[in-house]
């Protein structure tokens, strides 16, 4: 008697349920879209004004993994198509029980400078270093390089850098009263970051007598972040009294905010490093210079860098043993208890910057950028939605499929 029956050869498979059919159909969706979110391209979208006037808040960008290659996940163990949170109940998506070492493809393309690049932030440690926030910023000076800024001129290597993209700045425009023509030509001129000052406002000197009076830099207007030509428009209306450009003294801490990198080497903790010769007040104007690591190169460790490296070493180069000691004015890299006097790079680094130069939160706050956590090149705007317009202008048209440079 048999006790199994065998099928006879050449049969037909039953046929799949329809839950079975879409339920592969949907396996097999996620694996190729996860697939080609990791090797190929991604969507990312635009969700602050610190790259305007380049890219607008609102804008869908496509960002290729091919130009500098893609990466290896380091935590394996995530939901697919997620990050940090499922979009729905907005839970943990990940366990970072597990944590691999990554490795970069071969890409077509190295990082150059003026690139827009987005990459993991260097801070943010609660999260594994790939599922950290994404942020783009333009790319101003790669390994090697020695980056300054002069009164907000870019310097690379000494020399003035060619500007790339459309800055912007900040300025304060004086104007004879609030009326509609301000907002219709911020409207039109696309200036989202302003506020108004108070009107007739004076500035006093440390015995309380006024030292500026209402002129084109203090009194009635609006402080804003826009681009030269915007500003050039604006000194031409007739309701506007004056346009000064709003440049950080050179020598002068950050009035606002936390310490500048690398006085506050651990941002974003607010507490300012212990003092480090000729390195001190640093502004978002006027900064550097500094000398942005590159891969193989060893560098001479002194009380006047070690702020700068510190960091690196410790996190981005995944050193056991290290600490800073702090003796009066003099800081000291140590490994395993002991100074360490020189170091040599493992991987390329990186300083980024938006184009809203006074509105953007970049490597003069955090510091440099490790090639390690770079995602890939910002290629294309697909879709510009304006959240600032109402139903009818919420798209921008002119800007549907605008290549990103």
């Amino acid at each position: 008697m048999a006790f199994f029956k065998k099928k006879p050869s050449g049969a037909p498979a039953p046929p799949k349920s329809t839950a079975r059919e879409w339920a592969d159909s949907l396996l097999f969706a996620v694996v190729v879209a996860s697939l080609f979110r990791w090797s190929t391209a991604e969507a990312y979208v635009i969700p602050s004004p610190s790259m305007e006037g380049t890219l607008l808040v609102g804008e869908y960008l496509v960002v290729s993994k091919l130009h500098y290659g893609p990466i290896t996940p380091q935590t394996p163990l995530q939901v697919p198509l997620t990050h940090q949170t499922d979009p729905l109940f907005h839970l943990k998506s990940y366990s970072d029980l597990i944590q691999l070492p990554t490795y970069r493809f071969p890409g077509f393309s190295e990082i150059k400078r003026n690139d827009v690049v987005v990459f993991h932030v260097p801070f943010e440690a609660q999260y594994p270093a790939d599922l950290r926030d994404n942020y783009v910023k333009r790319c101003v000076a790669v390994a090697g390089d020695q980056f300054e800024l002069r009164n907000g001129q870019l310097l690379v290597n000494g020399q003035v850098a060619p500007s790339q993209g459309a800055l912007e700045h900040k300025y304060f425009i004086q104007t004879t009263e609030n009326n509609d023509d301000v907002q219709r030509d911020f409207r039109a001129q696309r200036v989202t970051d302003y506020h108004l000052t108070a009107a007739d406002q004076l500035i006093y000197d440390n015995e309380g007598k006024p030292a500026l009076q209402n002129n084109a830099r203090y009194g009635p207007g609006y402080e804003v972040d826009c681009t030269p030509t915007a500003a050039a428009f604006f000194r031409a209306q007739p309701y506007v009294r004056g346009v000064v450009a709003e440049v950080e003294p050179a020598g002068q801490p950050a009035p606002w905010g936390p310490a500048l990198f690398p006085d506050n080497p651990d941002y974003p903790a607010t507490e300012v490093a212990p003092a480090t010769p000729g390195l001190r007040h640093w502004n978002q104007d006027n900064y550097g210079p500094l000398a942005v690591p590159k891969k193989g190169q060893t560098v001479q460790l002194t009380p006047q860098n070690a702020a700068v490296y510190y960091k690196l070493i410790l996190r981005y180069e995944h050193n056991a043993g290290i600490a800073l000691r702090a003796t009066g004015h003099d800081l000291t890299i140590l490994q395993n208890g002991k100074p360490l006097t020189s170091y040599t790079f493992k991987q390329n680094y990186y300083f980024m910057m938006g184009d809203n130069r006074h509105n953007s939160l970049d490597s003069r706050f955090w510091g440099f950028v490790p090639e390690d956590l770079v995602v890939g090149k910002a290629v294309l705007v697909w879709l510009s939605v304006d959240p600032y317009a109402d139903f009818l202008h919420k798209i921008r048209w002119s800007r549907l499929f605008h290549s990103v440079s």
